[in-house]
């Protein structure tokens, strides 16, 4: 099977000195450590991710778990594919097939944890989800058709998502007005109460639809340019 490289285009704010701390740690791993097993770490991150989402419903110190889960989500899913480039022991097809099926999922089951807790409308949580994945597509699209892997946005990558996420996490378990604001609203004719929490997923909701609408009239117009209309 011929297996094109996709070039990984890498333009976040923290790309450069997380480099370097993965390549350390790769470096100091156990011989036994494989990057399926951080990749099952990963999977495992976002589990603790989702608990800990759902168990802030019944007290909100049960977050600092959930941003414990970000750590080892970031742990496992960033330093998977570095162990294989370190140790030159890369699988491309194998390893493009595993990461971002598990990608997917994990996302899945980080939205879906959040979205049952007392934090976050579930539809909200869905429909970051459902943009987030219509993203990937479209990155596994180009990396087909280009053969560029685009993995940040705006200088925005997974990392640098997972960070605010701890940051939010921590003010609300720590600045009570932000877990007791409550915002009401007519919606369709039915009464809708948006937290603050729910406010910042319609945030991050809005910059995923900018990004993807940006992005696919962009790649549209350049993939129009590379395949014209062919004259009768």
């Amino acid at each position: 099977m011929k297996q094109e490289q996709s070039t990984r285009i890498l333009t976040s704010l923290l790309s450069g000195a997380e480099k370097k701390v993965l390549v350390w740690l790769a470096q100091r791993q156990p011989r036994w450590m494989t990057s399926d097993m951080l990749t099952a770490i990963g999977v495992v991150g976002a589990v603790v991710v989702a608990i800990g989402y759902v168990l802030s419903s019944f007290h909100v110190a049960w977050l600092w778990l959930a941003s414990l889960g970000f750590v080892i989500n970031w742990y496992g899913d960033s330093l998977d594919g570095t162990l294989a480039r370190v140790r030159h022991t890369q699988r491309p097809i194998y390893g493009f097939y595993l990461d971002h099926n598990i990608d997917g999922a994990t996302m899945s089951i980080m939205c879906i944890g959040a979205g049952l807790s007392d934090l976050l409308h579930l539809s909200i949580a869905f429909s970051v989800l459902a943009v987030y994945l219509l993203l990937s597509i479209s990155v596994y699209i180009n990396a087909h058709l280009k053969g560029e892997f685009c993995l940040t946005y705006a200088g925005m990558g997974p990392t640098e998502f997972r960070l605010i996420m701890i940051v939010v996490n921590t003010l609300f378990a720590v600045v009570v007005p932000l877990r007791t604001f409550a915002l009401h609203l007519i919606l369709l004719g039915r009464p809708i109460t948006l937290g603050a929490f729910d406010l910042i997923g319609l945030a991050v909701l809005i910059v995923l639809i900018a990004i993807y609408i940006g992005n696919f009239v962009r790649d549209a117009k350049g993939y129009a340019t590379i395949d014209p209309v062919k004259p009768f």
